[in-house]
């Protein structure tokens, strides 16, 4: 006989840890994951930063609200940020600082000799910058363990190698089966990442639209090393941004290039283009390329995360399109989220989220397939 649960959770990467630790103490939660270990797509190949602006005006009360509880666990550690231009992109820097200065992140503007404090090497003709002092390193790894962990001792149940194949409307729940294995739960959370429209499609509702994109990163070995303290240096027209790892650089070309649900992979070109861009920022010598990697980074049409019971299909509760801010909006995220599923009221981490802003509805509208 199938095992009841009152909410089954498709995918173990942050979301679905998150989400999944949240839940466990009100409710009984199964996570079902297709790969040999949680968070082996996007979760375990991020560039680990918190920074206040990624995601822009609608995610940042979630980055706001994430930041505070993060920092009092200890999963961040001090960094600060620079998104740089040149001298024609001055108007530019100096509306990212007013915009997230309106928002009330602490910002403020730099010519070049405020540039040369931070970054070595920097090449004539970068004259602008907005500098982020509360930007910082996530441990992610740290921080998914602490949400698989707390699901596990709040008897959550994970169960790996167990990619769902079906999710079918039973009574008043659901009937999930995969290889091996079947289940009965009240309520579907759709926490899949780059498969969340795949797997709306087998629970019987319309898609989001959502897409993944490939993201590249590259970690390089250069001469000199990068200091420890170098910022997160991001270029304003968002072609590239590097930081130190380790005595390393670990470099992106800012690349967003549509792809499909797939253990995907970095590109030569994506990583050649990378150091190019590189070149024209500081003077250092890269000695080796000693690593390059890329994962799936899905957004909804808009941009904006999708949370909230579908529309269509009773039930079903997205969790999902979370871009690249997935991990440092986990907190707030995952708590209004699990608010949401279960019927609680908002408290003082999420008291000022609008969940209006990410209701699937906003896409979601059509009637279900089945």
């Amino acid at each position: 006989m199938a095992q009841r649960f009152d909410v089954a959770v498709i995918g173990a990467g942050m979301a679905g840890a998150s989400i999944a630790a949240e839940l466990a103490p009100h409710a009984s939660v199964l996570v079902l994951e297709g790969e040999d270990a949680p968070g082996y797509h996007t979760t375990g190949r991020s560039a680990a930063f918190w920074e206040e602006a990624y995601g822009g005006p609608g995610v940042y009360p979630l980055t706001a609200a994430s930041g505070r509880w993060l920092r009092a666990m200890g999963f961040l550690s001090p960094r600060g940020a620079l998104n740089i231009g040149r001298a024609r992109d001055r108007g530019k820097v100096e509306a990212f600082v007013a915009r997230l200065a309106g928002l009330g992140a602490r910002v403020e503007l730099l010519g070049r000799k405020g540039l040369e404090r931070h970054v070595p090497g920097l090449r004539p003709g970068w004259d602008w910058a907005s500098w982020e002092p509360d930007c910082a390193d996530i441990d992610v790894a740290g921080l998914h363990q602490h949400y698989l962990a707390a699901g596990r001792n709040a008897g959550s149940v994970l169960r790996l190698r167990a990619r769902a194949e079906v999710a079918e409307r039973e009574g008043s729940g659901w009937r999930i089966g995969w290889n091996g294995g079947e289940a009965l739960a009240g309520v579907l959370v759709n926490a899949a990442g780059a498969w969340a429209d795949q797997v709306a499609a087998m629970a019987g509702a319309a898609p989001c639209g959502i897409t993944p994109f490939r993201r590249t990163v590259a970690q390089l070995r250069t001469a000199p090393e990068p200091p420890a303290n170098l910022p997160l240096t991001l270029g304003i027209n968002e072609q590239f941004y590097f930081k130190p790892q380790s005595g390393r650089v670990w470099l992106s070309p800012h690349d967003e290039t549509p792809d499909v649900p797939r253990d995907t992979a970095p590109e030569e070109i994506d990583v050649a283009t990378a150091i190019d861009r590189v070149g024209k920022v500081v003077d250092w010598k890269i000695e080796a390329v000693e690593r390059k990697w890329a994962g799936l980074r899905s957004f909804a049409p808009d941009r904006l995360p999708v949370y909230g019971f579908d529309p269509g299909r009773e039930g079903l509760f997205w969790f999902a399109g979370q871009g690249g801010f997935g991990i440092q909006t986990a907190p707030a995220a995952a708590r209004l989220a699990a608010q949401q599923v279960l019927g609680l009221s908002p408290d003082a981490m999420t008291g000022r989220l609008d969940p209006a802003i990410y209701a699937p509805s906003r896409f979601c509208n059509s009637k279900p397939t089945n």
